[in-house]
Order: C-alpha cells, then sequence, then structure tokens
C-alpha cells in the first residue's frame, strides 16, 4: 500500500441494507476489498450478487472482499473465471463465482444451466450481470461499479483526470426491499 493510502472505516452493516440503495466510493482496491468483505458478511444462503461495470471497473477485487467476507481462507485464490466461466470457492457458505464476460448472447448464456447455481444453496456471484439480465431473479442485489471523476472531493462522470484517480471507484448496491 502506497503511503498516504490508508484503508478508511466504511461504514455498511446490515440495517442499511433495509435501504433500496446505497452508494459507496473506494480509493484504493483494498478499500474496494474492505468494502466487499463487509458486505459478505451479511450474505445469506441462497443470495445472488449481480455486478456491473466495464472492464478493469473492479468486479473482481469487490469479489475477492466478498469471498473473504464469506470465509473463504486468504490463502486460497479468489480470481476472474473468465476463460472457465464458473470458480467455486468454500466458505461458510458456498461461493458460486460466474463471468459472462466472454459469452454473446442469452442462447450461450442459457446453455450454461445456470439456474442450479442461481437457485442453489450457496451465495452466487455473476460477473457481467447485465448479459444475462432477464434471468436474474427479482431478488438479486445488483452492484453497479464505475470509475470516478473526482473534483470538489464528489463523484461526477465516470471518467479519469489523471493516473492517481485510476483506483477511485463508485459502487452503487441495489437490493429488494424485501431482504
Amino acid at each position: 500500500m502506497q503511503p498516504g493510502h490508508e484503508i478508511r472505516s466504511i461504514q455498511f452493516d446490515e440495517k442499511q441494507m433495509e435501504n433500496r440503495s446505497k452508494s459507496f466510493k473506494t480509493e484504493s482496491p483494498e478499500e474496494t476489498q474492505a468494502l466487499g468483505e463487509k458486505i459478505g458478511k451479511t450474505l445469506k444462503q441462497g443470495e445472488v450478487i449481480a455486478l456491473i461495470g466495464d472492464l478493469g471497473t473492479g468486479k473482481t477485487c469487490l469479489t475477492q472482499g466478498i469471498a473473504r467476507g464469506v470465509g473463504i481462507a486468504s490463502d486460497e485464490v479468489v480470481n476472474s473465471p473468465s476463460y472457465i466461466l464458473i470458480n467455486e470457492y468454500n466458505g461458510r457458505i458456498p461461493i458460486y463465482h460466474i463471468d459472462l464476460y466472454r459469452l454473446e448472447d442469452s442462447a450461450e448464456i442459457a446453455e450454461l444451466g445456470l439456474s442450479e447455481y442461481v437457485e442453489g444453496d450457496g451465495i452466487c456471484i455473476i460477473e457481467w450481470a447485465e448479459r444475462m439480465a432477464d434471468a436474474l431473479p427479482d431478488t438479486a442485489i445488483k452492484i453497479h461499479i464505475t470509475l470516478a471523476e473526482v473534483s470538489n472531493n464528489e463523484m461526477l462522470a465516470p471518467t479519469l483526470q489523471s493516473p492517481e484517480d485510476e483506483n477511485i471507484r463508485h459502487i452503487e448496491i441495489q437490493y429488494p426491499i424485501s431482504r
């Protein structure tokens, strides 16, 4: 971690999940993972996390934190399953990590038979979830991640001003009220 890049205390608890939407800003991969870990600690069996964001916005980084929060051992490598499509991890609740980046259309996605994961007894984390939007359950927790421009400490358009801004992420979590 570079000097001056300390992990700020990110307030996230289950009580906040009663809200419809919550936004966060992280300024380093460590902060993104810390937020993911806090999210992971609140998750329950059968939940689906739909990660939505462009290439390089931090979906896998957030997933690494979620995995730690669910109890995946810190020495277990959590990486994007872009080429194998699905990774499974065993924590206090199993995690099914799915990456739809390489799939082009809904027919390819349907052929995977993801319903057994989405409707399963673990936590299903789906990167590039917008590619199966129609097949996501209504109860899915949607997490939108964008690169963020910072000006006067406010979040603006998802563009970068300088190389120092490359780690700043805007993370919006949307979840059903019934959760």
